[in-house]
Formats: C-alpha cells, structure tokens, sequence
C-alpha cells in the first residue's frame, strides 16, 4: 500500500519517492545494455531509455 514519506516532518508522495529510486535502477540497465552491444537493436534509443525509465517506475510502484 501506498503511503506518504515522512522526510523531517515533510510529508512526500510516494511517486517522486520511487520515480528517485527508478533512475539508478534505469542507469545500471543502461549500462548493462550499452557495455553488451543490445542498446544498438533499437532503432530510435533515446524513446528506448524513455520508456525503459517508465516501466521501472511502473514496477517499483508496483512490487515495492
């Protein structure tokens, strides 16, 4: 469940708290794809990573 974030008494939304926690995940993928070669399959890469960030935001939401 998804609950506000008590950060020295200011409360915060969840979202910008795993939207935070998306990019190091989406940075080490990234990585991972650039160092492997894969990144170069996609035709158009930066609508790639765009939507790599969404779909880890989206399974942080969900799974944590």
């Amino acid at each position: 469940m998804l609950s506000e974030f008590d950060i020295f008494g200011v409360f915060i939304a969840p979202i910008a708290v795993y939207a935070i926690a998306a990019i190091p995940v989406t940075l080490l993928i990234r990585f991972i794809l650039w160092r492997t070669g894969a990144i170069e399959w996609f035709w158009h890469v930066a609508l790639f990573e765009v939507a790599l960030y969404a779909s880890v935001l989206c399974l942080l939401v969900l799974y944590v």
